[in-house]
């Protein structure tokens, strides 16, 4: 991919193997797809490819984020060199991939009203750009297609509350996938600037660093005796059940972060950087903590040690919050209307 101006993105998922799979099953079937829905910036290459068959069905390309938007952070933010590299030597193909990939599907959905916009302003500042129109004819006329907000949820029946088990009076945790450059740059930045902060004025309190593949970097944090890296853990929920608050200080990021869903669904309290609930509709002091800088985000985690029946007020209101906003029954029956209303759109174009 280096010598071209596709993003690596892009590149990442592509096997021709697959893509022969789909060449020789799909036009071949009795089944007729009322609606083809393409996942992530990685999987926009099939849907690109699948579009060339005889189908008639219309094309969703379900974005998630936008990704532009990410690396734009993760360029002047990230703490991992590898992060920062990447995003800064991708960020340009991503810009103008994204802004020209919006205009090759019949809808685009995305998980928050930011991403939308980003992607949006991307598609206007290529709109003109013939540079990459001669890979591949427009499904549409060339005009951006509609974007859709499409929430992320949490399955409500499995991240629970469990009056079993009790809270550790000074335990926090944080979550994630401890590959990924926002989750990295998200615990430095917790363990540097904010835990000396806490331990100051509690030197006893407890940090859980749960989740996959920490580098060594992150690792590295075990020989503090007061902080445990797990790794890898088969479930997340203990964690969330066991601990006094829930902490996500996100640096940076782009669309809904599960790890905040997950935790609010058990009743953990949550405290938040405004990036790491920039796509929810939560009422701050209400449903969960907002801070902003190492001081505000310290100050609020010891308000919270020191105070249990507050805890217990946000864990309820965190709880509740995911019920009414984002159930997985509720968000599938908006991507239904969407299916519904994108196939109409296209018979009705096509009549």
């Amino acid at each position: 991919a280096l010598p071209f101006r596709t993003p690596l993105q892009a590149n990442n998922c592509w096997q021709p193997q697959l893509l022969s799979q789909i060449n020789i099953q799909l036009p071949s079937s009795n089944f007729q797809p009322e609606i083809i829905h393409v996942e992530h910036l990685r999987g926009a290459r099939y849907g690109l490819a699948v579009s060339e068959l005889p189908l008639t069905a219309p094309f969703i390309w379900d974005s998630v984020d936008c990704i532009s938007y990410l690396f734009e952070q993760a360029s002047r933010h990230s703490q991992s060199f590898f992060g920062k590299w990447v995003t800064r030597f991708e960020l340009g193909r991503t810009r103008r991939y994204e802004g020209w990939l919006i205009s090759q599907f019949d809808r685009v959905l995305v998980t928050s009203g930011i991403d939308k916009t980003a992607i949006e302003e991307l598609a206007s500042d290529q709109r003109g750009d013939s540079a990459q129109t001669t890979e591949r004819a427009n499904l549409l006329t060339g005009q951006p297609a509609n974007v859709s907000v499409l929430p992320n949820g949490v399955d409500l029946n499995y991240f629970k509350p469990n009056g079993d088990i009790y809270r550790d009076p000074a335990t926090l945790v944080v979550s994630g996938k401890m590959s990924y450059h926002a989750n990295i740059t998200m615990v430095f930045h917790l363990v540097q600037d904010i835990m000396p902060l806490v331990w100051a004025k509690y030197p006893k309190a407890k940090l859980m660093v749960v989740g996959k593949d920490p580098p060594k970097e992150i690792q590295s944090f075990n020989e503090n005796p007061l902080i445990t890296v797990t790794g890898t853990v088969i479930d997340m929920r203990p964690y969330l059940w066991q601990s006094t608050v829930a902490v996500v200080p996100l640096v940076y990021g782009a669309g809904s972060q599960f790890k905040v869903f997950e935790a609010m669904a058990c009743a953990a309290p949550v405290v938040a950087s405004p990036q790491a609930v920039s796509a929810l509709d939560v009422v701050p002091d209400r449903d969960l903590i907002l801070a902003r800088g190492a001081q505000e985000f310290a100050g609020a985690i010891l308000g919270l040690l020191e105070n249990p029946q507050r805890r217990g007020e946000l864990g309820t209101a965190g709880r509740r919050y995911v019920e009414t906003h984002h159930h997985w029954d509720q968000i599938a029956a908006q991507l239904e209307g969407i299916y519904r209303e994108v196939i109409q759109c296209k018979q009705e174009r096509d009549a």
